[in-house]
């Protein structure tokens, strides 16, 4: 894929640079990725999960505004009628984030509260030959599901750490595996996107 290709006709739609940020994580837990401009927030959401590396087992929603004026978008299924949420099937990238610069959150399972900031990096021409989502680069390793937020998270990390902490020994058996935070693989990430219906 040529990142740089000048417009075509017949090219498509243009293409948007996002970084996806966990917020509030130290050392930032980050990826970016490129995908169309006309991509729905449904499909934007299993991107963002193939992405981080979380197992999709939570609601999620994105946001955009702040304050009294945000405006919430999720599916369909789990909108009730005068909520005001938005059906996400029915709004693309651009709708969000019509320019570049432009940022949206999108928050995934409402318990733990995983916030993401979604800035456009960059607005890219379009390119026929771009068939699938792209993983660019990243860095760290997606939290485990259900360990409580940041906060749950960092304590994680501060326990297993510490051999003599009195927790070790059951949040060791509650990973299972090592973990290892600074994890990442673009290419792992990739091998999942092309496998992605266009």
């Amino acid at each position: 894929m040529n990142l740089n290709s000048e417009t075509q006709p017949g090219g498509g739609v243009p293409l948007y640079q996002l970084k996806i940020t966990l917020k509030w994580s130290k050392p930032p837990i980050w990826r970016r990725v490129v995908v169309r401009s006309d991509m729905t927030l449904d499909r934007l959401h299993d991107i963002i999960q193939i992405a981080m590396g979380w197992t999709d087992s939570h609601l999620h929603q994105f946001i955009t505004g702040s304050g009294v004026s945000r405006t919430f978008y999720g599916r369909p299924e789990f909108i009730d009628v005068g909520s005001g949420m938005l059906n996400e099937r029915r709004y693309t990238v651009a709708d969000l984030a019509p320019t570049a610069k432009r940022k949206f959150i999108y928050e995934y399972d409402f318990g733990d509260g995983w916030e993401h900031d979604v800035v456009v990096e960059k607005i890219l021409p379009p390119d026929p030959t771009f068939k699938h989502p792209m993983c660019l680069a990243g860095a760290n390793a997606c939290p485990p599901e259900d360990c409580g937020g940041i906060g749950g998270y960092c304590h994680l990390l501060k326990v297993l750490r510490d051999p003599q902490h009195p927790e070790h020994a059951d949040m060791k058996d509650w990973i299972g595996d090592d973990l290892n935070a600074e994890e990442f693989s673009v290419e792992a990430v990739n091998l999942v996107f092309k496998r992605l219906k266009p």
